[in-house]
């Protein structure tokens, strides 16, 4: 059953490492990143905010998944 366990948390944590990955890719640098992905006109930049403000928030859940699990693996290899 722990092993079970273990495998669950580390493929969970893979998973949110490689989404966090791709999370941050997606975001703005200097240039335009989402938005200018998606065609980046001037009607395009209405919706640019919220789409940068979900992946904000996307982006935090996998990066909190990702610690979680770190920290549950710890503690289950550590035995």
């Amino acid at each position: 059953m722990r092993n079970l366990i273990t495998y669950a948390t580390l493929v969970i944590n893979v998973i949110a490492m490689l989404s966090m990955i791709v999370g941050v890719l997606l975001h703005s640098g200097r240039g335009g990143g989402l938005s200018d992905m998606f065609g980046g006109g001037g009607a395009a930049a209405l919706g640019s905010a919220a789409a940068e403000r979900n992946l904000n928030r996307i982006t935090t859940v996998f990066a909190l998944t990702w610690v979680v699990t770190v920290i549950a693996l710890g503690l289950l290899l550590s035995n």
